[in-house]
């Protein structure tokens, strides 16, 4: 088939030539170009007949990426990141999670896909100019502290399947994660405080909303609870933006009776940090005179204590997310899952019965 124009490159076909050349219409056509083993095109064998001659005759071929698109499986996972995964400041908070999801990626028997950026500057984002980039891919993980939920909305009006490495919340929709089980690990911590004969324990809170902050604040209530001290002992203490506990506020609560502190760990270690210099400042001992536990471990090392905490499986978090978002694909119903992860107790050496330190 020519164009009639000597020395013009012919024009590839396309779904409406061959929806032209075979009679039929252009959903049709698409139907037979995009069905798969599981999902058949629901034609008559004459109609389809047809359009696959027509696809013969004109030299139709089809595009991997086009095809994508519309669903079609190319076994290729992407990985996006709503921070840079690869500053060296940060590099041990996000490599395990990294190594965990390219592991289980090989040993699936699919590509990995990282997208790294959306433009020079400004936030990563996973729309540009209103297009999905992420659909060149199956489907992804997600992973990042600073997530632009309404993005996560439109992937889940796309029912486009994604997986996110932590819990996530999106109004009006449920979102596919893989999380630490902050809650059972917070709660086991302030337990361990109260069986050491710990009786007020305050939560130092780093971020106000976030999904982990809320989860760590529920285990440290129902930890207290089911010690039997009640919700009402709770002492909570959101930390001013600046993100650092100060000498004052340390020597505040300790002369208000309170032998022992859970702190929610910020991303660049300044709680625990802090805690430390505080502590020094105003010479109190840790643990003989006061007691501190992270919940989490911390990302950095700016600190040279071993704090008591409990650690994040983070490379086994990478792989079940990769094997959570495979089942997305293979499944025939498009409903939302979350799997919670147990955290690692981790004793180190910041925890120990209240007044210690007077006895000594």
């Amino acid at each position: 088939m020519s164009d009639g124009a000597p020395g013009r490159r012919r024009r590839p076909p396309t779904q409406i030539d061959l929806a032209r050349r075979a009679g039929v219409s252009q959903a049709t056509v698409s139907q037979v170009i995009n069905e798969t083993p599981d999902r058949p095109a629901r034609l008559s064998p004459e109609t389809r007949a047809r359009v696959l001659d027509a696809v013969r005759e004109l030299g139709y071929r089809v595009n991997p990426a086009a095809r994508s698109l519309k669903g079609a499986r190319n076994r290729l996972l992407g990985l996006f990141t709503f921070e840079a995964v690869f500053p060296t400041d940060q590099r041990d908070f996000y490599f395990p999670f990294l190594l965990g999801v390219e592991e289980e990626v090989a040993e699936q028997g699919y590509d990995l896909v990282l997208f790294s950026s959306a433009g020079a500057s400004g936030p990563r984002r996973i729309y540009v100019d209103g297009v999905n980039r992420l659909k060149l891919t199956d489907g992804a993980v997600l992973l990042g502290r600073h997530v632009r939920r309404t993005e996560l909305s439109e992937l889940v009006k796309e029912d486009f399947p994604f997986v996110f490495i932590g819990r996530r919340e999106v109004p009006g929709a449920r979102v596919s994660y893989v999380a630490p089980d902050y809650v059972s690990a917070t709660r086991d911590l302030v337990r361990r405080l109260v069986e050491l004969g710990h009786r007020r324990i305050l939560f130092v809170k780093a971020y106000q909303g976030a999904e982990p902050t809320r989860d760590r604040e529920r285990g440290y209530r129902r930890g207290l609870k089911d010690s039997g001290l009640g919700v009402e002992a709770a002492i909570v203490h959101r930390l001013p933006s600046s993100g650092v506990v100060t000498a004052p506020d340390l020597g505040a609560w300790v002369r208000d009776g309170v032998t022992a502190i859970v702190a929610d760990p910020s991303e660049d270690d300044s709680v625990a940090a802090s805690i430390e210099a505080a502590a020094a400042e105003t010479g109190l001992s840790v643990p003989d005179d006061l007691s501190v536990a992270l919940l989490g471990d911390p990302s950095r090392t700016e600190t040279t204590r071993d704090w008591t905490r409990f650690d994040l499986p983070r490379p086994e978090l990478g792989r079940q997310a990769v094997r959570l978002l495979i089942q997305l694909l293979e499944a025939d119903e498009g409903e939302a899952r979350q799997v919670l992860l147990d955290c690692t107790q981790i004793p180190g050496g910041t925890v120990a019965e209240p007044g210690r330190g007077r006895r000594r």
